[in-house]
């Protein structure tokens, strides 16, 4: 290009993709995440990171196995809460699920 030459100016332009709203954690959703911390013990979340074909998901695991898994569309409340409860917040995809979580799948004797 030389000094004065506008022929970038004739290059199409790349229409930007409007930003997806964030949408807030749905009132039922955090009702039972705040329930579930309150009645169990030891509770540590783990996060399933977003993928093509899966939403973000947590897994809330109790210290004796038991768990439950929600959907949600973001998981900004999610790290706020955890921050402020104290509660410990993984990485599913890099830590894995702790076994305990699959021992109380299974059951005593199985």
């Amino acid at each position: 290009m030389r000094a004065g030459d506008d022929a970038w100016r004739d290059r199409p332009r790349r229409e930007k993709k409007p930003k997806a709203k964030k949408q807030p954690t749905p009132r039922h959703d955090r009702g039972a995440i705040k329930d579930f911390v309150a009645t169990r013990t030891g509770v540590e979340i783990y996060v399933e990171p977003r993928t093509l074909s899966h939403e973000l998901s947590v897994v809330l695991v109790a210290t004796d196995g038991e768990w439950l898994r929600f959907h949600l569309p973001d998981d900004a409340w999610l790290k706020k809460f955890a921050n402020k409860r104290g509660v410990p917040m993984y990485d599913a995809g890099v830590l894995g699920y702790p076994k305990r979580m699959k021992d109380y799948r299974r059951g005593p004797g199985d």
